[in-house]
């Protein structure tokens, strides 16, 4: 594997999944800000209703963000069991392993990816 020789698959997994357990509990926390928001105007003002609001969108687009990462993981994960990882998807070389531990979710190589 030429460079990848010099990666620490098992480092790579840990902090796979070390972000992953992140996301995932970020997710669980924030989960009261992407709750719909109440429209009682007797209980919320209509001021603090569009504060409610509009926090609620920037939560539900955090989230969204969110689980597109934990999907990037979960792939990498997933190459990782394969044999799979640090292999370009478009040309099939290997992906340069400074690359990889830059961002260990990355599927193409530099070439491929410009």
């Amino acid at each position: 594997m030429g460079d990848h020789d010099d990666l620490d698959l098992a480092k790579i997994r840990r902090l796979l999944e070390d972000e992953r357990a992140a996301l995932l509990e970020d997710s669980s926390s924030a989960a009261d800000e992407r709750r719909p928001v109440e429209l009682d105007q007797q209980s919320v003002g209509r001021l603090s209703r569009m504060d409610a609001m509009q926090v609620q969108a920037m939560a539900q687009a955090v989230e969204t963000r969110r689980r597109g990462r934990l999907q990037r993981i979960e792939a990498a994960l997933k190459r990782l069991e394969t044999d799979d990882f640090g292999y370009c998807d478009d040309c099939g070389e290997p992906i340069p392993a400074k690359r990889l531990e830059i961002d260990p979710t990355t599927t193409r190589c530099v070439d491929c990816a410009t």
